[in-house]
């Protein structure tokens, strides 16, 4: 019946989740041309870094298996316990930009808040509002001091700070995603 109970939970937790591949940590393909480190990947893979709150970027070109690898990485804190909840960047941008014209941005806000890791997928790519990037500090921020992210992007955190459209708000997104 634990064993049951726990099954369950787990199914839950990856359903609620919302990732859009079934991928797990062991099916990871560690062929040269990818570039993943083993050790690396098995040091993550206690996900300690969520709690102590820290954030995990993966970039990298189109086509090289970042969502999996953030699907595989949420898996496996789903299988530990850790709430997680995953959006693509441009369906996140759209849906603060739906909740600020309906009046459910709180509730929004709660739901990006509630995970103990949100993963964002494909940072960068998406029309990104200065309503939109406000509501998205709010929720950085909130995530510095009480959760983690897990950030996916095709472009270097060099390039970050010009992909938002205001520079005061870009110092405060970046300063608290990659600090």
């Amino acid at each position: 019946e634990a064993n049951e109970r726990e099954s369950r939970k787990l199914t839950r937790f990856v359903r609620e989740a919302g990732f859009p591949d079934r991928a797990n940590l062991e099916d990871i393909e560690y062929r040269p041309e990818r570039g993943l480190e083993k050790q690396r990947i098995a040091s993550l893979a206690n996900c300690e870094w969520v709690s102590k709150q820290l954030n995990v970027i993966i970039l990298g070109s189109t086509g090289v298996g970042k969502t999996w690898l953030a699907c595989a990485f949420g898996t496996q804190a789903c299988r530990l316990g850790i709430t997680v909840a995953f959006f693509r960047a441009s369906d996140l941008y759209e849906q603060i930009s739906t909740a600020i014209l309906d009046g459910s941005l709180a509730k929004l806000r709660q739901n990006l808040h509630k995970p103990s890791l949100l993963i964002i997928d494909d940072f960068g790519l998406g029309q990104l509002t200065l309503q939109t990037a406000q509501v998205l500090l709010d929720v950085v921020d909130h995530r510095a001091r009480k959760g983690s992210l897990l950030i996916t992007s095709q472009f270097p955190t060099t390039q970050w700070h010009d992909l938002l459209p205001d520079k005061t708000l870009a110092d405060a997104i970046l300063d608290r995603i990659v600090h």
